[in-house]
């Protein structure tokens, strides 16, 4: 592999800081949210409405946010005035716990920090330029940022209270947000396809296919990030072991993301991306029907490092190939919209409405389906170059 040149190294570093605290706010609030929702008297339903409110705003704000950057070219100026917009949305949490104040402040915080992944994604793409076999040794240290923080955080709860959640995601934000002015803006370097309309690369087949995978994907994750911490807190777990069964999740992602050059070279994207979803339906049944036992939970976590890791990874990497150019942040933009966006905020209601009327292990059973599902809509129809 061709080195990188000296000027990648400064900036390898603060890309790989902005991942790890972007990843520890992910890591404080995806499984500990909730729990402080149900601590405050929400149903299964509002919190369910509640928790799908990051994909809701996936689904409208990176297509401005995508935009604006393409038209400025200041990706990273739109992530610092973003942040600060959200950071700032975020404090009214502490004004109260009614879910019509939480919903207002939590579609304002998600609507602004919806901004940072994908323009992040777009820059770090940019600086590493045709080195792409890289961006797995920068996106690992998002994986330990959300192991750090769901270990410390599910040991805090047991200390203090579910309320105790809310200081930790400020405190992560603040500290995002000030990482941000450290990152300098990428170069981005003209493409031949720089003069298509992006919505004519958006009809292709392929790219058609990779966004529909995603986000059935995203849906099958919902039940997951919404109801897991949950769902092993009511098996008799403590906030703690739950916290280590995310982790333990995050460590195999580690793994793959270290791993992911060789898988590159062994194997093509789309064999990737099938046998990912294949074993993301293993895992969710199992989740679902199995949770008594510590030992089958252990070997379901095993799993996050196919049905998160190498899938994203691999979707990435399609991404990356299908958009080029000075259309590379609205194709994050998209592709986050749509996969994510739409995916997990159909994944994130529907979870709750699955959970409070048909229990656990019917919701997991679902998501699994909508894996499977997945699959087949790779195998049909992804074809790449």
């Amino acid at each position: 592999m061709r080195a990188a040149p000296p000027v990648v190294q400064p900036t390898y570093r603060k890309l790989s800081s902005f991942y790890f605290f972007y990843f520890a706010y992910l890591g404080a609030f995806a499984p500990f949210f909730a729990l402080y929702l149900n601590s405050a008297g929400m149903n299964a339903v509002e919190i369910g409405v509640l928790m799908a409110l990051p994909q809701i705003t996936r689904i409208v704000a990176p297509h401005l946010w995508g935009w604006l950057a393409d038209r400025g070219g200041r990706r990273i100026g739109i992530v610092r005035a973003s942040g600060a917009a959200g950071t700032v949305a975020f404090f009214g949490v502490f004004a109260g716990d009614s879910f019509a104040l939480l919903f207002v402040v939590l579609f304002a915080m998600m609507f602004f920090w919806s901004a940072a992944l994908p323009l992040v994604e777009a820059t770090t793409l940019s600086h590493l330029g045709d080195e792409m076999a890289r961006y797995g040794s920068i996106r690992v240290w998002g994986s330990v940022g959300f192991i750090a923080a769901v270990v410390a955080v599910g040991y805090l709860i047991d200390a203090t209270t579910p309320r105790s959640v809310l200081w930790v995601i400020s405190g992560l934000m603040v500290t995002m947000l000030l990482l941000s002015f450290v990152i300098g803006e990428a170069k981005v370097v003209p493409h031949p396809g720089d003069e298509l309309p992006v919505w004519q690369i958006v009809r292709r087949p392929e790219v058609i296919a990779i966004v529909a995978a995603s986000a059935l994907m995203a849906a099958a994750h919902g039940p997951y990030y919404t109801f897991y911490t949950i769902h092993l807190v009511d098996h008799g777990y403590s906030k703690s072991a739950a916290g280590w069964l995310w982790a333990l999740g995050v460590i195999c992602e580690i793994g793959i993301f270290v791993w992911m050059s060789r898988l590159y070279r062994a194997f093509t994207l789309r064999q990737i991306l099938i046998a990912s979803t294949l074993l993301a339906a293993l895992r969710f049944v199992v989740i679902g029907w199995a949770a008594d036992s510590f030992l089958l939970l252990l070997a379901a976590q095993t799993l996050h490092a196919a049905s998160f890791g190498s899938f994203h990874a691999a979707a990435i990497g399609v991404v990356h190939q299908l958009f080029r150019g000075r259309h590379q942040a609205r194709g994050q933009a998209i592709y986050g919209s749509l996969a994510y966006g739409l995916g997990g905020t159909i994944g994130g209601l529907a979870s709750g409405y699955a959970w409070a009327t048909l229990g656990a292990g019917p919701t997991f059973t679902l998501a699994g389906g909508c894996a499977l599902l997945a699959a087949a809509v790779l195998w049909k129809a992804l074809r790449l170059r």
